[in-house]
């Protein structure tokens, strides 16, 4: 599991860490029933707070990615699909903001947007 902590970034560091590992749960990298690393051996390996993975992962438990099997670990939880999918369409409805929020200061009009998403669907 890759996770890389930008000093840079505007969030806070156990959002960078929730965000990514649901990335990539999303992006099937983690697969349900994976294993996580242990709290204590994240903050090692990130040099970082164990607090601060803490938050992490259970804010990712909270949101239904991850299970804490007391003595045994953090898991990747069963997919529920409808969950699965849901976070998806908020990810694209996020990007289509962005892009509705670069193309107005530039004059594009909704029918132009339209095209350019087409041209890009296409390929």
């Amino acid at each position: 599991m890759d996770i890389i902590i930008s000093n840079s970034s505007t969030s806070p560091i156990y959002e960078q860490i929730s965000r990514q590992i649901k990335d990539q749960i999303l992006q099937g990298e983690l697969k349900a029933g994976d294993a996580l690393p242990s709290m204590r051996m994240l903050a090692k390996e990130l040099r970082i707070s164990l607090i601060t993975t803490k938050r992490a992962y259970e804010d990712l438990e909270k949101d239904g990615f991850l299970e804490t099997v007391p003595g045994k670990g953090c898991f990747v939880s069963e997919k529920n699909m409808e969950f699965l999918r849901e976070e998806q369409l908020r990810q694209v409805e996020a990007r289509l903001q962005e892009a509705v929020n670069a193309a107005i200061p530039c004059g594009l009009g909704l029918e132009e947007l339209k095209e350019m998403l087409e041209a890009v669907w296409e390929g």
